[in-house]
């Protein structure tokens, strides 16, 4: 069983521990309607990189 040699100070801790916090999604605009969507998804409105690549509910 792994045990540590000495106690990890909370100062140390924290520094190990700097890089854990998640980010924000990378948001993108869509260039022909304007709205915001992920990286490398379709818009709410079935728009990829300005074609309409799928039929939605919007469309009606």
């Amino acid at each position: 069983m792994a045990v540590p040699k000495s106690k990890v100070s909370p100062s140390r801790r924290g520094m190990r521990r700097a890089h854990d916090s998640l980010n924000k999604p990378a948001m993108a605009i869509e260039q022909t309607t304007g709205e915001v969507h992920l990286r490398h998804h379709i818009s709410p409105n079935g728009v990829y990189r300005g074609r309409k690549v799928l039929n939605t509910k919007f469309d009606e």
